[in-house]
């Protein structure tokens, strides 16, 4: 799969991860299942299905036991993300994150809770309940999305082989079927090393406008705004951060908020039909749940002006190549009704590139 870093362009100034993904975070796992199958005319319920899911877990162990300090921000609001106000409450996550399309959250949801009940069956019996945390892009302009295909075998599947190698980007996942800037878009993941830390991005995108797409600056968008170009407009983006910087709530408050400056460098102005959603979490220590002590020791981070704007710089130059890397990953796909989505043609954007930078 082809990466601009990898013909010399390079996206802000702080070095990558060994992977250049999000997986480059210390425990930091990612597993997905990516469902193709049908052609032709949509029916509703059987097809064609262009659809996934997409699972990141902060640790292998068991999340509810070992839960995460998190924090999550919403840009725009128009989305069906579930589990983000009791994570905003308690500044915890203790469950895999899953990444999946809008009208299967609740059924995704449904079968993470069974999921995490059959390592945990005291919950809500003799302990609390559990908090799914799921997050959706709309990619119904290929999918039967009435047809809600993912099933508790394929949540099962996307957590259990769930690893921390590579990373699949473009049609993957829960990228499966959605678009970017009006090109074929989906998955896409960077890192950054920030002071003795790493930053892990990963996006599922599916947002922007055709003539606002910018790479590096270059309105590569208004170049090629009447080229490839399908019916539907803007539509959303989830953003997850991992890092293993001790951060609290709080401070991954403050890195989620930073994601937005990195989608807004590829020229998004967050619309209004749009969903766009940030989770963040932190590695660097569990909160049981079940502690020994009321009391408990921790790292902390300092938040000296140039260690913290070093994470900040690190989330935005994360954010930006994770959505350039779906869409230079991504490859043309025709779903339902003949509908397609077509890849962002490379060797004219690396042209262009060029071009503009003499």
């Amino acid at each position: 799969m082809p990466r601009l870093r990898s013909d010399g362009f390079i996206t802000g100034f702080l070095p990558t991860g060994a992977l250049n993904a999000m997986t480059d975070v210390p425990g930091v796992l990612v597993g997905q299942v990516t469902l193709v199958s049908g052609e032709g005319r949509l029916q509703p319920g059987a097809g064609p299905i262009r659809t996934g899911v997409t699972a990141i877990l902060p640790h292998g162990g068991n999340l509810f036991r070992d839960k995460v300090a998190a924090s999550v921000h919403t840009i725009n609001g128009y989305g069906k993300a579930l589990g983000f106000e009791q994570v905003r409450e308690r500044g915890v996550i203790e469950t895999p994150i899953l990444l999946t399309n809008t009208l299967s959250v609740w059924r995704v949801a449904d079968n993470l809770v069974s999921y995490m009940l059959d390592d945990n069956p005291d919950i809500g019996i003799t302990t609390s309940t559990i908090n799914p945390v799921v997050g959706e892009c709309n990619d119904g302009f290929l999918n039967d999305i009435q047809g809600r295909h993912i099933t508790a075998a394929h949540i099962r599947q996307a957590i259990e082989t769930a690893s921390a190698g590579t990373v699949a980007e473009g049609n993957t996942g829960a990228g499966t079927g959605t678009a970017c800037y009006q090109f074929k878009g989906g998955i896409g993941t960077a890192s950054r090393r920030a002071l003795d830390f790493i930053v892990g991005a990963l996006v599922q995108t599916n947002f922007g406008g055709r003539r606002e797409l910018r790479v590096l600056g270059v309105p590569v968008g208004q170049a090629l705004i009447a080229d490839l170009l399908p019916e539907p407009g803007p539509g959303s983006v989830m953003v997850v951060l991992a890092t293993d910087a001790p951060l609290d709530a709080r401070q991954l408050g403050r890195l989620a908020r930073r994601a937005g400056l990195g989608l807004a460098r590829t020229g998004t102005v967050g619309h209004d039909g749009s969903g766009d959603f940030v989770i963040a979490f932190s590695t660097a220590s569990y909160h049981p749940h079940d502690p020994a002590q009321v009391v408990t020791t921790a790292p902390r981070f300092n938040e000296t002006g140039m260690a913290i704007n070093t994470l900040f710089a690190a989330v935005v130059e994360a954010v930006e190549e994770s959505v350039l890397n779906a869409l230079t990953a991504a490859e043309t796909m025709t779903g339902r009704d003949g509908n397609t989505l077509h890849a962002l043609p490379y060797d004219r954007l690396t042209a262009l590139l060029r071009r503009y930078g003499g």
